[in-house]
């Protein structure tokens, strides 16, 4: 009996997922103890919060927006890919490096280093291009 596995182009998609959360923790990071009063992170109304933010906070958030923007055509494409019968390895390196781009992509958000990141960002735009043709014949 064979039993279907996770390829790691799907554990990829799972941590690409996982980034916009990894995002919104850096946010919020350091403003969980303090007092509403002290500007600490206010539950009650999280999204106004956040939009108040400003310098790394703020990139931050940007990031997990972006990182929202970019999680659907990952995910199709991946998808797509193994559809279609795409070489189980190419698949998997090309989801890997897709990851690792976007990871490059939240820190150099933060960091404010804004023209490598948007080179960064057009790497993994090419890099999710490919997943999606990885299977074309």
């Amino acid at each position: 009996m064979s039993y279907p596995h996770f390829t790691v182009a799907y554990w990829c998609v799972l941590i690409a997922a996982l980034l916009p959360i990894v995002c919104a923790v850096i946010a919020k990071w350091g403003m969980f103890g303090k007092s509403r009063s002290e500007g600490g992170f206010d539950n009650d109304n999280p999204r106004a919060w956040l939009a108040r933010q400003t310098d790394w906070r703020a990139r931050a958030n940007a990031a997990q927006a972006n990182s929202f923007e970019a999680l659907p055509f990952f995910i199709g494409a991946v998808i797509i890919a193994h559809q279609l019968g795409a070489y189980q390895t190419r698949l998997d390196i090309l989801a890997f490096v897709y990851v690792v781009l976007r990871v490059i992509f939240i820190m150099l958000y933060v960091a404010n280093l804004a023209s490598l990141r948007s080179l960064v960002w057009a790497l993994a735009l090419v890099m999710n291009v490919a997943i999606l043709f990885a299977g074309y014949r």
